[in-house]
């Protein structure tokens, strides 16, 4: 193992690690090593927001519904 990290847990935690360990049969090491793995799969990736459809229309404009220069007079 490459690095080590020190935790201070409450007492649910401490508790929850207990019953892990036990039910497990895994050190506490073991237990946070598969925790943040589990943690990782369940993180949705982050990614750039987008307007779903923009670009995909028949006036071909890419940017009509969010380029000010088009909306110039519409809904007034």
């Amino acid at each position: 193992m490459t690095r080590m990290i020190h935790a201070r847990m409450d007492a649910e935690t401490e508790t929850l690690v207990k019953d892990l360990g036990r039910r497990l049969g895994w050190n506490d090491s073991r237990i946070v090593r598969e925790g943040i793995k589990a943690l990782a799969v369940l993180m949705v990736p982050a990614r750039e927001r987008e307007i779903i459809g923009l670009g995909q229309f028949e006036s071909g404009i890419a940017d009509l519904g969010s380029n000010k220069q088009h909306l110039k007079g519409f809904g007034s």
